[in-house]
């Protein structure tokens, strides 16, 4: 079978998440990179983009000259990512859908809640993909929790307990380091900070687990450091669809913390405990019996879990690989569209524009009630209520 092409916007030398990107895209064999426009300085992007293999006239030097290239070409990219600063994503990602492209995008898919509901119709317009990535409903483990809440095995969900708290921006004397500082300010990065930043990955991780969306949250936020305009600490409570009640605790100066994304889900029959630092154990207790330890890629998981698993069992699972299992999603998603047959449900988990939507709406919605003293309200998206 033929590889889908796919090209990258953003993520150039010396990005933090454009290997992760690259690695994804290519590990099983589903889509080739042969275009990009790789970093902000023109140059420097074209450089770095045929030193990784492209054609010269496939490295662009930014994204509308990228746009404006494939778009001309009997042979362009099938999927484009988007990997740039976060107040770029809106425009770039709506200007490839209108041209037939389908998207993915990193989070957040936008900086408000109007220009998530565009995308939205812009997607639904066109008929292409905008999905967005919320990586870690990649993880094997994460969707069989899904699978287990799904067919019954906890009862009915009582209590999501969701965390991504770290300690890296937890020194005071670090508060003017340019690659902190643009964080917690609100020409940057718009109404929030730490849980735009974090706290949208545990939400979006307890309603993908559970099945249920977040209608109603109070908030209560705080900027432990006084030189920062937006918080480096949020907890916040919500209600979700289906009547389970959420808590969710985000910070960056829990010193000691790592990279603490964390998902506890508490039903009538059973609870589960899953951890992205040790992605390969699912901790599951029966009510009434002894604690079970699921280990990733063991036997009779659930479809959703095996088609996720890549390595042997006891063999580290990373983060590369949870992205990688949103491409291969999208390349079945892809290739059904262009064949006219379904997708197969056990690939049909990626995050959608709707995702990055309700995400929005909860960032606006932490920042308002934290405003108020953390009154409760709506937390979601005028055209999803």
């Amino acid at each position: 079978m033929a590889r889908l092409s796919w090209g990258l916007i953003g993520g150039g030398e010396g990005s933090q998440i454009g290997p992760a990107h690259r690695l994804g895209a290519g590990i099983d064999g589903e889509f080739a990179f042969v275009a990009g426009a790789l970093d902000h300085r023109p140059e420097a992007g074209r450089t770095f983009g045929q030193r990784l293999g492209l054609a010269a006239d496939r490295a662009y030097g930014d994204w509308r000259e990228m746009l404006a290239g494939e778009r001309a070409r009997a042979d362009r990219v099938d999927l484009v990512t988007v990997a740039t600063p976060n107040a770029t994503h809106f425009e770039i990602t709506k200007a490839f859908l209108e041209a037939g492209f389908h998207v993915l995008c990193e989070k957040p898919m936008t900086m408000t809640v109007g220009e998530g509901e565009e995308l939205v119709a812009v997607a639904k317009a066109t008929g292409r993909i905008c999905a967005v990535n919320y990586g870690y409903s990649g993880y094997a483990l994460v969707r069989h929790m899904r699978a287990m809440v799904a067919r019954g095995d906890l009862g009915g969900i009582r209590i999501v307990v969701a965390e991504f708290a770290h300690g890296h921006h937890a020194d005071a004397a670090d508060a003017d380091n340019p690659r902190v500082r643009w964080r917690y300010d609100p020409a940057q990065a718009g109404v929030s900070a730490q849980f735009a930043d974090c706290g949208i990955h545990a939400l979006h991780l307890a309603s993908f687990v559970t099945g249920q969306e977040v209608e109603r949250l109070a908030a209560d936020i705080v900027s432990t450091i006084a030189s920062r305009e937006l918080e480096d600490d949020a907890l916040v409570s919500f209600r979700m669809s289906g009547g389970a009640v959420g808590r969710l605790w985000t910070s960056s100066v829990a010193i000691g913390r790592q990279h603490g994304l964390t998902l506890q889900v508490f039903g009538e029959t059973g609870g589960l405990r899953w951890a992205q630092e040790q992605p390969n154990q699912l901790y599951y207790m029966p009510l009434g019996r002894r604690l079970q330890v699921i280990e990733r890629g063991e036997a009779n998981l659930s479809p959703e879990a095996d088609r996720a698993s890549r390595v042997t069992v006891g063999h580290a699972e990373g983060m590369p690989l949870a992205f990688a299992n949103i491409y291969t999603d999208l390349a079945e998603a892809i290739r059904a569209e262009r064949e006219g047959h379904a997708t197969d449900p056990a690939a049909y988990l990626f995050p959608r524009a709707e995702d990055g939507l309700r995400s929005m709406a909860a960032v606006f919605a932490v920042a308002e009630s934290g405003r108020a003293d953390g009154a409760w309200v709506d937390a979601r998206p005028p055209s999803l209520r």
